[in-house]
């Protein structure tokens, strides 16, 4: 299990195949790649904060929580931090488990968390200045699904 923050871009393509090498007992992989958007011009750059150290140990423990849910074999997370582009990955999430079902179910609760509880700090830049971005109501709703499964 990796999870890491870079303020490097990164590219999706070269994490999948070194995540699939070597997996002779892994039946499925699935990930998930996060783009920064343009909003429609509203926004040239997102700038994510964390608390070094802080946010990769929650994110770690959610990460776990995924692993034991979902009987994973391994998986990745990494997340951008600092000054995005437009166009940019933002995250790369990466699953690996026997059978298909656990690792797509895997891949969207650990981006429904990602996105409504990881201790990151988002401010969108563009023309009309800089904003902070907080969940949506469907982020919350989607992660909603995953407590209502645990009961």
């Amino acid at each position: 299990m990796t999870v890491s923050l870079t303020e490097t871009p990164f590219d999706a393509g070269e994490l999948l195949s070194r995540f699939c090498r070597g997996r002779s007992e892994t039946g499925a992989v699935a990930t998930f790649t996060g783009i920064a958007r343009a909003e429609g011009g509203e926004a040239n750059t997102l700038e994510l904060e964390a608390y070094p150290g802080f946010t990769e140990a929650e994110i770690g423990r959610i990460a776990e929580g995924a692993r034991a849910r979902f009987g994973l074999d391994d998986l990745l997370i990494l997340h951008r931090v600092g000054r995005i582009a437009s166009g940019e990955a933002i995250v790369f999430v990466a699953t690996a488990a026997k059978h298909r079902r656990e690792a797509f179910e895997a891949c969207d609760f650990l981006m429904d968390y990602l996105k409504s509880r990881a201790p990151f700090w988002k401010k969108e830049h563009g023309p009309g200045g800089a904003r902070w971005i907080e969940p949506r109501e469907q982020d919350h709703a989607d992660l909603s699904r995953w407590e209502k499964e645990k009961s």
